[in-house]
């Protein structure tokens, strides 16, 4: 009779779990199709960018090293050269100084020092949805390149003499996958804590110019093949979008703060 009242009290404890995940499934998928129907837009133009960079990605990948992209590389590595000189890029002295500040900015040193001041200024506001969010895209994206670059295992280019000291497989740039996914990141979290409109579009404009700068400055210095470059580009895309994705649905469930908070 105990073991019965037993086994009958273990059933009752499973059915109220089960209805407790149930109801908590239920409103998380309600809550996710209400913030769809209010975002649709928006999300649907995201989740196409997410789709048109992987398929850039992919296809590049696919012909690595082969066909028009090869003479493409080799075209515009050598274009970059004053001719008959491969070791002196085109432009001014000062260009080349230019390109080598620039190229820091998308360096593993200058990223960690903006991922920890973004950090802490977003501790200091209380918003720590997404501190938590910048803390980890940058994270992810280090261990996505780190990744990308041994599986693919591309030698760097030897076309033209290396501008700056490079040691990593060469497939996809780092640098222009990781100032992608930081600065896009940011630039999208800062532009949904902005109030107006032109104010976001200047947060927006700063992340993407800054996310180019310094993929061109990679292929300028010698360093990469533009392919690189451009699927470097490609998935911290993916990835910036996702993120901003992310710090969407979170802001609007209050966890990232209000809009201009």
């Amino acid at each position: 009779m105990a073991d019965s009242v037993h086994g009958h009290s273990q059933r009752r404890g499973h059915s109220r779990r089960l209805r407790r995940a149930t109801q908590t499934t239920r409103d998380a998928v309600l809550t996710g199709a209400r913030w769809l129907g209010r975002q649709e837009a928006a999300v649907l133009v995201a989740a196409l960018g997410i789709l048109l960079a992987l398929f850039g990605f992919i296809k590049i990948a696919e012909e690595l090293g082969e066909g028009e992209l090869a003479h493409f590389d080799a075209w515009l590595l050598h274009l970059l050269r004053v001719p008959g000189h491969p070791q002196s890029p085109i432009g001014p002295s000062w260009l080349l100084e230019a390109a080598q500040d620039i190229t820091a900015l998308g360096g593993r040193t200058m990223l960690v020092a903006v991922t920890l001041f973004a950090i802490g200024y977003l501790a200091l506001e209380r918003k720590y949805g997404a501190m938590w969010l910048v803390g980890v895209a940058t994270a992810g994206g280090g261990l996505l390149s780190a990744g990308m670059k041994q599986l693919f295992g591309r030698q760097r280019p030897d076309l033209v003499p290396h501008l700056v000291a490079v040691t990593s497989p060469s497939f996809p740039s780092g640098h222009s996958l990781l100032a992608a996914i930081l600065y896009l990141t940011l630039g999208a979290l800062l532009a949904r804590f902005a109030a107006q409109r032109r104010t976001k579009l200047y947060l927006l404009t700063v992340a993407l110019f800054a996310t180019f700068m310094i993929g061109s400055s990679r292929v300028y210095l010698g360093v990469h093949y533009p392919t690189d470059v451009l699927a470097g580009w490609c998935a911290g895309l993916v990835w910036a979008l996702s993120c901003w994705l992310v710090a969407r649905y979170l802001q609007a469930r209050g966890a990232v703060g209000k809009t201009g908070a």
